[in-house]
């Protein structure tokens, strides 16, 4: 059977940069769902439909082939044959990409990608609802958060690192994580929570290495080793 590895949390707990190095470790595959659901959310916006709008979005939906490509270890997004990678990272799809995953149509549709993949492949899948609902039976759950204003700083610094911040400000980022917050846990359909079974883990006070070593330790206490 293949070893799935589940991290779930709040936007900017440092959810994808551990998924990538807990991989790394691991040697296994890095499947960045969070970026499949950007994918989604820059083809609607591209395709002229509101987020907001289900009516507007589900029916594009049987239009979207998606597929999921590594080059250098590198996870690729490709919508109709082209890649949105360069694109999904753009502060505008962060909160569609939030919105339109209150979607049950949206998220039915990449979570059968998602299972299909993990069925046949180890890999370390993050997200917000992974342990919960797309792989309630992975081997390790995580849940990592952070208090929000730790999160807007990483969020702006990780921003300005990529020079994509623009004229954002803190304040705004903040508002921004705390409105995701709350869409993300009061969503109807598989909202943001602890999976049962998940060891929580608070990074605020914690530098990267640290939470890699929590969480590598966890894996091994599970009986997996890099």
């Amino acid at each position: 059977m293949p070893l799935n590895i589940a991290i779930d949390g709040p936007a900017g707990a440092g959810k994808s940069t551990m998924a990538k190095l807990v991989a790394a470790k691991m040697g296994i595959v890095y499947l960045d769902t969070g970026a499949m659901y950007r994918g989604i959310a820059c083809y609607a916006l591209s395709s002229g439909a509101s987020p907001e709008k289900s009516e507007e979005v589900i029916p594009l939906l049987d239009g979207v082939k998606m597929d999921i490509s590594y080059a250098d270890g590198v996870q690729k997004v490709i919508i109709n044959g082209e890649d949105v990678t360069p694109y999904i990272r753009e502060h505008k799809i962060s909160m569609a990409a939030s919105t339109i995953s209150k979607i049950p149509e949206v998220r039915l549709k990449l979570v059968e990608l998602q299972r299909e993949i993990a069925s046949h492949t180890d890999c370390v899948l993050d997200g917000r609802d992974i342990g919960s609902y797309v792989l309630p039976d992975a081997d390790v759950k995580i849940y990592l958060d952070a208090r929000p204003e730790v999160r807007a700083t990483r969020r702006l610094d990780e921003l300005k690192a990529k020079g994509t911040a623009g004229e954002l400000t803190y304040e705004e980022i903040l508002a921004d994580i705390v409105a995701r917050d709350y869409q993300d846990t009061h969503r109807d359909f598989a909202p943001l929570k602890v999976a049962y079974g998940a060891t929580v883990i608070d990074t605020s006070d914690m530098t990267v290495e640290e939470v890699a070593e929590a969480v590598t330790e966890l894996c091994e206490k599970a009986g997996y080793r890099a």
